[in-house]
């Protein structure tokens, strides 16, 4: 069930509901991984096979408390999504940022980027928001960059292991900790 949350010009993003968890499951591992994911420049299907979620992770993110699902939503189904989450009173991790593959490379990542901060500000409180990307995922980590996102020098390990993050198809895999003050 979606609930209207904001607009940020002409696109208006809501908040996910346990209904929303098949189209999101649908959404997340069409732009990540297998062949739909190779006409988007987000894909993954180079580094990791398998899924990228499943269902009972996105509804563990949707039920937690201090966490939400940011959708932007077409008539049928989603065409994006991100996951933001409270971690401390002044840091939200952003994760799960997705736009459908024929949709990327047109504003629709930075409009649920900004979305996103602006869920973290005036629903947790927050000052900075923080990620993870694989460290070998250069251009998306520039794409962060460019909008004020700065490697923090901590170096996370990937979840070898846990299929509910895919099949690594490379060794050494890590994940970058970037982070951004949202608030002046």
């Amino acid at each position: 069930m979606l609930t209207d949350l904001a607009q940020a010009g002409s696109t208006r993003f809501a908040v996910a509901g346990a209904d929303d968890v098949p189209a999101i499951v649908r959404l997340v591992n069409g732009a990540y991984r297998g062949d739909s994911s190779r006409r988007g420049w987000t894909t993954e299907a180079d580094l990791l096979g398998g899924q990228r979620t499943d269902a009972e992770k996105i509804g563990e993110m949707i039920a937690a408390p201090g966490s939400a699902v940011l959708l932007l939503h077409e008539p049928t189904e989603p065409c994006a999504c991100v996951h933001v989450a409270r971690q401390s009173d002044e840091v939200c991790y952003l994760g799960m940022l997705t736009v459908r593959p024929d949709l990327q490379g047109g504003g629709v990542g930075r409009q649920l980027l900004a979305a996103a901060e602006s869920y973290a500000r005036q629903y947790f409180g927050a000052r900075f928001m923080e990620m993870t990307v694989i460290d070998v995922r250069r251009e998306l980590i520039a794409w962060y960059e460019r909008r004020g996102y700065a490697a923090t020098g901590e170096l996370r390990p990937f979840p070898y292991g846990d299929a509910r993050f895919g099949v690594p198809r490379v060794a050494d895999l890590r994940f970058v900790v970037l982070r951004r003050r949202i608030v002046e």
